[in-house]
């Protein structure tokens, strides 16, 4: 499996550092995979000096980069999948039970009148945001997946 490429060591680390290279010192250490392409995008969209054609082939290396990432995670679904240690194979699905019944869980006994459990506003985010990760992750990922084959 490849290993991950910083900023720096890809075509948009080449970029950055011929057209912003302030930028490009700045995060060119930085895993793509880190979400910080985004905060990238906006720092080259707010630089003076990059023209309208620069920031356009910025966004094509930018979604280049991404495609290659999402390659990246379909490879390592695919050697756990293909692994004969059975916790590879079924890490996600046993994610994705724990999260629906912590769900459950906490919707029932939230929801009960006569019992004093209150859940604080960032454990209920929090799981917000796992779910969302998670169940997108399997089944949109899974179907997209299914679709290509």
């Amino acid at each position: 499996m490849p290993e991950n490429k910083k900023i720096k060591d890809t075509a948009l680390g080449a970029w950055l550092s011929s057209k912003v290279p302030a930028l490009a010192a700045k995060v060119g250490d930085l895993l793509p995979e880190s979400g910080v392409l985004g905060v990238v995008k906006n720092l080259v969209d707010k630089e003076p000096g990059v023209s309208t054609e620069d920031k356009l082939e910025f966004e094509k290396l930018k979604q280049q980069q991404e495609v290659e990432a999402q390659k990246q995670v379909t490879e390592r679904w695919k050697a756990d999948m293909g692994s004969d240690v059975k916790l590879a194979k079924m890490i996600r699905p046993v994610t994705l039970i724990a999260l629906m019944a912590m769900f459950m869980v906490t919707m029932v006994a939230d929801s009960m009148d006569n019992w004093a459990f209150n859940v604080k506003d960032s454990y209920v985010d929090l799981l917000q945001i796992l779910m969302l990760t998670a169940f997108g992750a399997y089944f949109a990922g899974r179907t997209i997946e299914k679709a290509k084959k």
